[in-house]
C-alpha cells in the first residue's frame, strides 16, 4: 500500500500557488471560473471557482467550511458526511456522499482533509484514502478526489476571497454536458449558496456550541485517533468503471433540466 502523508507546509504552499495560477474567466456576478485540462499522463481536468465575498470576515468563511453539523444545512448537494476519525492536530479522515444531476448515479468520497492557518490566509486540503471500514458502497459510484480544497484569504478586516479547486475523478465515462454543467452551473452555485451560509453563519452558531470549533482547537476534537499506516491512497485504476457517457441530461416536471437538487 502507498503511505499516506499529512500535507506539510511545502504541500500547503504549493496549493496555494495552484489556486491564485490560471486564465480566469469572470462573470456579470464578479464570480470567476478557471478550467484547466488534464495535466501530462492525467485524465482528469481541474475546476477552480472564485468568488468575493465583501461582507464576511476570513475566518467565518473558514469556519463555515469547516463546520460539518452546518454543512448539513446549506449543502443541499449532501446525503451523508461525517468525520471518520483524526489522523494528526489539523487532519481528519471523512466520508461525503453526493446527489448527481439525474440521470447520473450519486457519488461518493473518502479523503483526508487537512488544515492550515497562516499569515491570515486559511487553507483546506483534501484528496482520496482508502478506509477499511468504509470500502465502495454498491449504490454509489466511489469517486477519486486527485486534489481538492478551499483557499481564503483577507482582502479587508470583513471581506475576504474564496477560491474552490477540484480535481476529482468522478470514474467512469460521463456526457460532456456532466463537465459543462459543472463548471458552468453546479459549482459556481454552490459557492453563491456557501457565501449566504456565511452570512447567516453567526447568527446560528450562537444557538449551536458558540464555542466549539475543534478546527481551531485540537484539543476539542473528540474523534477516534487512527493511525496513518492504516489509510492507502486510493487510486482511480482499483475501482470499477461505469459507463454513462450515453445519459441525456434529464428534465424535472417543469420541464428545465436537472440540476442539483435531486
Amino acid at each position: 500500500m502507498e503511505r499516506v502523508l499529512v500535507p506539510d507546509a511545502d504541500a500547503f504552499h504549493a496549493f496555494q500557488q495552484r489556486c491564485q495560477d490560471g486564465d480566469w474567466q469572470r462573470d456579470c456576478s464578479g464570480l470567476a471560473v478557471c478550467l484547466e485540462p488534464p495535466p501530462p499522463g492525467c485524465t482528469v481536468h481541474q475546476l477552480k471557482c472564485r468568488i468575493d465575498i465583501p461582507e464576511v470576515a476570513a475566518g467565518t468563511v473558514y469556519d463555515v467550511l469547516q463546520d460539518g453539523e452546518y454543512r448539513r444545512q446549506w449543502d443541499t448537494n449532501v446525503i451523508a458526511s461525517h468525520d471518520i476519525a483524526r489522523v494528526a492536530a489539523n487532519a481528519n479522515v471523512s466520508y461525503y456522499a453526493w446527489r448527481c444531476p439525474k440521470p447520473l448515479k450519486n457519488r461518493d468520497v473518502v479523503t483526508l482533509r487537512a488544515w492550515q492557518v497562516e499569515d491570515g490566509c486559511h487553507t483546506i486540503i483534501s484528496f482520496s484514502v482508502k478506509h477499511p471500514k468504509y470500502p465502495p458502497r454498491k449504490d454509489l459510484v466511489r469517486a477519486v478526489a486527485l486534489l481538492m480544497g478551499y483557499l481564503v484569504h483577507p482582502t479587508g478586516p470583513s471581506s475576504c476571497r474564496l477560491t474552490y479547486l477540484a480535481q476529482v475523478d468522478p470514474k467512469g465515462s460521463l456526457p460532456k454536458w456532466v463537465v459543462n454543467k459543472v463548471s458552468q452551473y453546479l459549482v459556481p452555485q454552490m459557492l453563491k449558496r456557501l457565501h449566504k451560509a456565511c452570512v447567516q453563519y453567526p447568527a446560528w452558531k450562537q444557538q449551536h456550541g458558540l464555542n466549539v470549533k475543534p478546527w481551531l482547537y485540537p484539543e476539542q476534537n473528540e474523534l477516534p485517533e487512527l493511525a496513518l499506516s492504516a489509510l492507502a491512497l486510493q487510486h482511480a485504476a482499483s475501482l470499477d468503471d461505469i459507463d454513462e457517457s450515453g445519459l441525456a441530461e434529464a428534465k424535472d416536471e417543469s420541464g428545465e433540466h436537472g440540476g442539483e437538487e435531486n
